[in-house]
């Protein structure tokens, strides 16, 4: 259910895997994503059972609605009656507030500034690495007292570089926004490595203290892949501190 947790300062970092919930094929299990064509009640108890395994309210888990953009959200409350807003990155600085990402080969970005009481969870696809949500989502976080140098990053699940085919026009326009992404299939094809891209961005602005996950979500059947599988669920990416 949980695939990695990792607690820094009062900062808390997790990453689902696609078991330990209730949905059926092709969503088994736990699909988190509410759009994907599960049953609304099937995600439901989803999202119920993994705050619940993370000792997280479920209705203390803000989710946004993805768009492959570069905007992000300050938010200070769970969304209620209003309208989830189309964002790729949301910030806070309310404790014991998780935010959520949802993904299925994009890149899950977590950031916290324990010192300054601010996190933020980021969507980077292809089209938001070169949009600019990471440096949307570090810029939120400094307009509310966070330093890049105190930041802490944690990147999870992603289809890797070996394994995101592209046509060469593409990577060509991909990497003209972010050199770092240039890559080639493990065939021998163009490719992009959306999560090398987000990293170098990150080090760029300033945040040193960084990770990535060693999982590729085409290449593992414990994860959920949408250029695999096209109908499928999707992983969620959780922060919050305490």
């Amino acid at each position: 259910m949980i695939g990695t947790r990792e607690s820094v300062s009062g900062a808390h970092f997790a990453f689902t895997d696609r078991w330990g919930g209730v949905s059926a094929a092709p969503y088994e299990q736990l699909n988190l994503g509410g759009a994907v064509g599960d049953d609304p009640d099937s995600v439901r108890a989803n999202r119920g059972l993994a705050a619940a395994s993370l000792g997280l309210d479920a209705g203390r888990v803000v989710w946004m609605n993805q768009v492959h953009g570069a905007d992000a959200a300050v938010v200070e409350e769970p969304w209620g009656e209003r309208p989830v807003p189309e964002v790729d990155a949301l910030v806070t600085v309310r404790r014991g507030l998780a935010l959520a990402v949802l993904t299925a080969d994009c890149v899950p970005v977590l950031l916290a500034d324990p010192a300054a009481g601010v996190v933020a969870a980021a969507h980077a696809g292809r089209p938001g690495l070169v949009a600019g949500v990471v440096a949307a989502a570090v810029r939120a976080m400094t307009e509310l007292g966070a330093r890049p140098d105190r930041i802490t990053a944690r990147t999870g699940p992603a289809v890797c570089g070996r394994c995101y085919e592209v046509p060469a026009g593409m990577r060509d326009e991909v990497t003209a926004a972010e050199p770092a992404a240039y890559a080639e299939t493990s065939w021998g094809t163009p490719a992009v490595d959306v999560t090398a891209g987000v990293h170098a961005q990150l080090d760029r602005l300033g945040v040193r203290d960084r990770a990535l996950s060693g999982v590729c979500t085409r290449e593992s059947d414990d994860h959920f892949s949408y250029r695999r599988d096209r109908v499928t669920g999707r992983l969620a990416g959780y922060v919050w501190l305490d």
